[in-house]
């Protein structure tokens, strides 16, 4: 089978990141690896119809990484633009960089700007400073105006925007903010719509070429299904598979009447209308005294509560009743363990109500701002717990 070299790219640099891109694209050159510290070995050639490599930020098991062909990232962009207003050529659409190419939002932006013909500009990459990515909206001259968010940097620019007009007008001249990579909290896409922020809230993942689901529909020649309960996607966007793991491709990715298929492991629903509602993981399960409980949906009920909005929900262990849910938040919580405990088990039933609330100098992060969920289990591990 034919190949081609990988290129491994540092993403800090995100204009050598961009120019690699460019040369895959529009030069037939290397697939590109944006990644600082690539895991395990690394082969030096590839598929030759490879054009990007994504490591994944392994927030709940070890890192992969992602193969996208060409083809994929083209479809992405072409469905993004659509979505948007489009059409994707001709110089009118310009995209705010404000997340790490090391992430398939951050390279598939830099993607989306090679395919439209405008030269995308750089925001704060290293820390999300409120006041430079005033100033790089200022700097975006196309008729169209985009950038691409996750939450917490959203939850930034929401509490700037309420207390100071400029930044809110800034970013209220952006045509459209897309906002993934974790579920954006209610009260913040409403603060947000109330300052005239235009949030599209969006889903998927490196194995889709970033979003492939805006505002809960399939965008491009998207397809979604559920099967025993988790979410199924195909279409062009889908990714090749995983460099070097073939069994761990073999298990996300199948093939179905000559349809393939990628196994989100997302538990989602369908409504009459298609609109796809997200529940959570479906490994994002415990055990509490002999009852299911979904740490993600305590999660959307906690951060409902005054405070809470960027709280995070995680298992820690009970000598009585085997797991339970902790709450865990970075700033001093305006609701009372007492008034979570309630609110969750009106909604949720007693085994899901958090036997503890625990407050931290600041909530650990990965690198795309997710928190770091693995750090906050190990965190309240071994406190005593009870219901």
């Amino acid at each position: 089978m034919p190949e081609r070299p990988l290129l491994i790219v540092d993403p800090a640099d995100w204009r050598a990141v961009h120019a690699a891109l460019r040369a895959r694209l529009e030069d037939d050159g290397p697939a590109v690896f944006p990644v600082a510290e690539p895991a395990g070995d690394i082969p030096a050639t590839v598929s030759a119809t490879t054009a990007l490599v994504i490591q994944t930020s392994g927030s709940t098991a070890q890192p992969k990484r992602v193969v996208l062909s060409e083809s994929a990232l083209r479809a992405s962009a072409r469905a993004t633009d659509a979505a948007l207003g489009g059409p994707l050529v001709g110089g009118t659409a310009q995209w705010l960089l404000c997340l790490s190419p090391a992430f398939v939002a951050g390279s598939q932006l830099l993607v989306r700007s090679l395919l439209a013909g405008t030269e995308p500009v750089a925001g704060p990459l290293d820390g999300f400073d409120v006041a430079a990515f005033a100033d790089a909206v200022a700097r975006l001259s196309a008729p169209r105006r985009y950038t691409a968010l996750v939450p917490a940097q959203l939850a930034r620019l929401v509490e700037a925007g309420e207390s100071a007009p400029a930044v809110r007008d800034a970013v209220a001249a952006l045509d459209a903010i897309l906002v993934g990579g974790q579920a954006l909290p209610a009260p913040v896409a409403s603060r947000a719509a109330e300052l005239g922020y235009r949030i599209v809230r969006t889903y998927g993942s490196s194995e889709t070429a970033t979003g492939c689901v805006y505002d809960g529909r399939p965008i491009g020649e998207t397809r979604l299904r559920i099967v025993d309960g988790v979410l199924e996607i195909s279409g062009p966007t889908v990714a090749d598979g995983y460099l070097g793991d073939p069994d761990a491709t073999a298990a996300a990715f199948r093939e179905d009447d000559g349809v393939r298929w990628y196994r989100t492991g997302d538990r989602a629903e369908l409504d009459v209308d298609g609109r796809l509602r997200v529940l959570g993981r479906a490994d994002n399960v415990l055990i509490s005294g002999g009852v299911k409980v979904s740490l993600d949906r305590v999660e959307a009920v906690v951060r409902e509560l005054p405070g809470l909005a960027e709280a995070v929900v995680v298992r820690a262990p009970s000598p009585e009743w085997g797991e339970t849910p902790v709450v865990v938040t970075g700033e001093p919580a305006a609701s009372a363990l007492s008034d979570v405990r309630t609110r969750v088990g009106e909604v949720l039933g007693a085994a899901a109500r958090p036997s503890r609330l625990v407050v931290v100098a600041a909530l650990p992060l990965l690198a795309t701002g997710k928190p770091d969920r693995r750090a906050l289990e190990a965190l309240v591990a071994g406190r005593p717990i009870g219901r």
